[in-house]
Parts: structure tokens; C-alpha cells; sequence
């Protein structure tokens, strides 16, 4: 199926491949590997990936001000207790925990977990014992954590307390995890909407990651309609200054725990955001290998960019004398290599990495061990993203149609799946689903008054007459369209009685803001038609 399957190019058993993770995995370890390891991408950038990169299940990153509801959230999800869960007021979350799946309930600690081929956190290493000791992974069977795990992180400071330093770059560690997982969701306080320094720092070495990020506005509850709609609207503010994209966040508004709401004015629409929110969670077991895919695309536009600027830079630098002072000039003109690169290879600034932390790395580089433009290298990737992702987007559909129905199970996504608290249960076109008597019934007399207004010609109307009246409603020809096809049960291009009734109960539920079912619920039929 891929050429890139094996070094003589003969064609490997297809059966083989049947895998996005196990085509990705081949193609970073042949192609965009060699690149990176050349040009020293992981000293500037990120580690090398690993097998358990590939292969990991889909990840949610919480990450907000200390008491805005994190560990409650992963709490509510679960519907169960984690090890080393602690809630309160005060910052008690001191650690990273990666709550996963496994047979038996327990704590596995950091520097046991760094050294586990199995765990996505091997590169973690890196970040030293300082971190190590705040980070742990609690194992325990859940029906959740079978689809998706879940980063809980510590509750970032404000305040003096911003000043106390935690021993190790905790932006750093968050940048790795928003590198690696499928989802960000950023809580914040509906009382607490101030955005600390620590915060904003945070935010901002999320950059990159805009495409997974979400918001959830928390224990909104608390506050009535008038101050929920300023609270929105400050928070929209405060994120517009420091999140510098034009599109704006998407924010997910409610109460994210199973307590009485304390306000229940907004209770439907804490209800929709809580389903919106749980729908986009859902998802990401089905959407994982093309997350997969998506960030193995960038890391390779950022690797590529990095090999131009190294060996720019390798180029620039003297054989002999005046080694040091040539690496100051060129690390201080780092802004005109940029441009000089971004014209000659046609590369959109957006590919570029961060120029102050560009700066900062190479200041503490050996130039002599850059390696110059290897053109063999930079055609290998080249063909990756030309070719062989093209193939494995195929492959991603494959799956994708194969596994329809992946997605997260148990926990309070099972809540309103099914039955009367179901969201929009009983409401709209689903009104009078649970009744034995037709819900039209009750306004029919009211609406027979203006079907005989309209001259039936054997108990019916026809679509001319029919339309006269439906008009009225002021809605669009398309809406009303369908109101037509879904009232004219019999397809006789006549509405008799109990359609016309039907069709103005339509258009009731759609003035109402409800959405119109594709196809006409049993419990909307009219009588005289069940049995047809």
C-alpha cells in the first residue's frame, strides 16, 4: 500500500497496514525522524516521539486558577473517586496526575511512570526529580477512562503566591502535554475571572494549540441571568487580550458537578452547553488518529522550517577565527535569517518557531556542530507530506467508517443519553411523546376554524390554499418546505384536517426555536394514519 513500507520498495502485505498509528509511527521513524536528529529538533523543540505516542488513547488536559472546579469536573465525568483526588477551596491539587485505565485501583509515581515503554511519558524525564515528584498517574478501572484519559494539573497561582517558584518550568510541562493531547479545556471561576501573570503565561505557551482548546465557564449556577451575561462578557474580554486569534473560543457555560444548581434560572441552558460540550468529548476517540495525523503534519512544517534556520546559520559561520562573535551576530539578527528563509522557500510566517525563544536556545548552542542543508533529508519529508499523508488520510476514513460507533461511554455521558431527562426531551417535536392522546388534538379546534376558511373540496386543501396560510408564519420557503413533506404524511399533495393541523403544529415548533425532525415521529402521525 505504501511505498514507504519497506526498503526495496517491493509492495508489503497491505494487511499490515491496516493501521493509521502503525503507518504514522513508520512514516516519523524513516522520514521526519533522520531530519530532526540531524538538525537537532528535539534540543530547540520537542523529544523524539516514541512508540507510545502512536499507540496512547485520546487525552484531555484541564488546566485553570486553583478552586475553579477541575478535579470536581474529572470527578463528575467518572462519577467516581480517583486516587490522590483532594478538592477544597485552597490549591490542594499539587501534582499532575494522568488518571488512565488499569484493572487495579492505585498510584503509580512519577519516576516510575517515566521509565514504563508503555506510557506516553518517557520524554518527561527530562524535566527532572523537581517535577517528578508532583506528578503521578492514578490507575482504576472506569468505563470513561476504557475511551480517554484525563491530565489533572495543578491550580495555577495569583496573587503573591504567583512568586513561589514549583522547582521546575511549569509552562514547559504544560506546552508538552498541549503537544501531545487531543483536547485543552481551559475552567474558569465564575466569581474569579481574573487572568493571573502565571496564567497568562500559560495560555500563551499554549499558542500553538488553539484547534484544541475549549473553555468552560464554571459554577455559573452560582450567579443569576443579568451577572452571568457580564461575567461572559468579561471573560470574552480578558481572553480576546491574551489568546491573539480572530475567532473566538468556544466557551461551554454551566455547573460541572451533581449538586443541586443553586440558581436554576439558566437550567436549560446549562443542560445544552453540557451537552455540546460532552458531544465534542465523545468524539475524540473517533477523531484520534486524525489528531494524530494533524500533529505529526505540524511537527513536520516545524521541523522543516528548523533544518533551513540551522543550517542558515552553519552557513553564515567562519571556518577559523571570530567564531563567538559571528554567533552573537547572527543570534541578534535572527529576525533577518527569518525573512531572508520565508522569501526564499516560500514559508508562511506562521511556520516559524517563537524568535526571543529561538534566541534564547542557540545562545547556549555549539554553531560548529550544526550540520549544513542536506537536501536528501528535506525531499524525504517533502514526500511525507505530499504523498504518503495523502494516503493515510484514506486509511484515517477507512477506520474512521469502520468504527462508527467509538466513542465515550459510562459515567455522566450516560446520564442523559436515554429517557426523560434526555436533553430537549419532551420538548419541541418531541412534545407529547409519552402521551396516549395526539398532542396536535388539543389545539386542533383552532386550527379546523382556518382550515374551513381555506374551501376543503372533499375534506382537503390543496398546496396553493395551504400555502396562503403557512406564509403567514413569516418563516422561509425551505423551512416551510419541509413542514409540507413532513405534514402530507399520505403524499397526496393535499392536506386534509388533521395534516393542516399538523403542519401548523409545525411551524409552532419551529417559531418556538426548536429544531424540525428529519423524519416525522411516530408519536406526531395523525390517528387516522397509524395504521396506513
Amino acid at each position: 500500500m505504501f511505498s514507504w513500507a519497506n526498503k526495496d520498495g517491493k509492495k508489503k502485505d497491505p494487511e499490515l497496514l491496516q493501521n493509521v498509528s502503525e503507518g504514522l509511527r513508520r512514516l516519523y521513524k524513516t522520514k521526519l525522524f533522520p531530519l530532526e536528529d540531524t538538525y537537532r529538533f528535539h534540543d530547540f523543540h520537542s523529544p523524539a516521539l516514541e512508540d507510545a505516542d502512536f499507540d496512547n488513547k485520546p487525552m484531555i488536559l484541564l488546566v485553570g486558577q486553583y478552586s475553579t472546579g477541575k478535579t470536581t469536573f474529572i470527578r463528575h465525568l467518572m462519577e467516581q473517586d480517583f486516587p490522590g483526588m483532594r478538592i477544597g477551596p485552597e490549591p490542594t491539587t499539587d501534582s499532575f496526575i494522568a488518571v488512565m485505565h488499569g484493572e487495579q485501583e492505585g498510584l503509580i509515581p512519577g519516576n516510575a511512570l517515566v521509565v514504563d515503554p508503555k506510557k506516553p511519558f518517557r520524554k518527561l524525564n527530562s524535566f527532572g526529580n523537581a517535577f517528578l515528584n508532583r506528578f503521578v498517574c492514578a490507575q482504576m478501572p472506569n468505563p470513561v477512562l476504557e475511551s480517554i484519559s484525563i491530565i489533572d494539573t495543578p491550580g495555577i497561582l495569583a496573587g503573591e503566591k504567583q512568586r513561589i517558584s514549583r522547582g521546575y518550568d511549569f509552562a514547559a510541562v504544560l506546552e508538552w502535554f498541549a503537544e501531545r493531547v487531543d483536547r485543552i479545556i481551559l475552567l474558569f471561576d465564575a466569581h474569579k475571572l481574573d487572568i493571573s501573570d502565571e496564567f497568562s503565561q500559560v495560555i500563551r505557551a499554549l499558542k500553538n494549540h488553539e484547534d484544541k482548546m475549549r473553555v468552560v465557564l464554571n459554577k455559573a449556577d452560582q450567579i443569576g441571568t443579568q451577572q452571568l451575561m457580564r461575567v461572559y462578557g468579561a471573560l470574552m474580554w480578558s481572553l480576546g487580550k491574551i489568546v491573539n486569534t480572530p475567532e473566538v473560543i468556544r466557551v461551554y457555560i454551566g455547573s460541572f458537578w451533581a449538586q443541586p444548581l443553586q440558581v436554576p434560572d439558566n437550567r436549560k441552558l446549562f443542560e445544552a452547553e453540557e451537552q455540546d460540550l460532552f458531544r465534542d468529548m465523545q468524539g475524540l476517540p473517533r477523531n484520534a488518529a486524525l489528531r494524530k495525523l494533524n500533529d505529526l503534519i505540524k511537527r513536520a512544517r516545524l521541523a522543516k522550517v528548523h533544518a533551513y534556520i540551522i543550517s542558515a546559520l552553519k552557513k553564515e559561520m567562519p571556518n577559523m577565527f571570530g567564531k563567538e562573535n559571528k554567533k552573537k551576530e547572527l543570534i541578534a539578527n535572527l529576525g533577518e535569517i527569518y525573512a531572508k528563509i520565508e522569501k526564499e522557500h516560500q514559508i508562511s510566517p506562521g511556520d516559524f518557531p517563537q524568535l526571543s525563544k529561538m534566541q534564547e536556545i542557540l545562545a547556549t548552542q555549539d554553531f560548529s556542530k550544526f550540520q549544513v542543508m542536506k537536501p536528501k533529508l528535506l525531499e524525504a519529508v517533502e514526500d511525507m507530506l505530499a504523498n504518503d499523508i495523502a494516503k493515510l488520510m484514506t486509511l484515517v476514513r477507512q477506520e474512521e467508517a469502520a468504527m462508527p460507533s467509538q466513542s465515550v461511554q459510562g459515567g455522566a455521558f450516560e446520564g442523559t443519553m436515554n429517557g426523560p431527562f434526555g436533553h430537549g426531551y419532551g420538548e419541541g417535536a418531541g412534545e407529547g411523546i409519552d402521551e396516549l392522546e395526539w398532542i396536535v388534538i388539543k389545539d386542533k379546534p383552532t386550527y379546523d376554524e382556518i382550515f374551513y376558511t381555506l374551501s376543503p373540496i372533499n375534506g382537503k386543501v390543496s398546496g396553493a390554499m395551504a400555502k396562503k396560510e403557512m406564509v403567514k408564519s413569516k418563516l422561509p420557503n425551505t423551512v416551510l418546505g419541509k413542514i409540507w413533506k413532513l405534514a402530507d404524511v399520505d403524499n397526496d399533495g393535499f392536506l386534509d384536517d388533521e395534516e393542516f393541523a399538523l403542519a401548523n403544529h409545525l411551524i409552532k415548533v419551529k417559531l418556538e426555536g426548536h429544531e424540525l425532525p428529519a423524519d416525522l415521529p411516530g408519536h406526531l402521525v395523525p390517528p387516522s394514519k397509524r395504521g396506513q
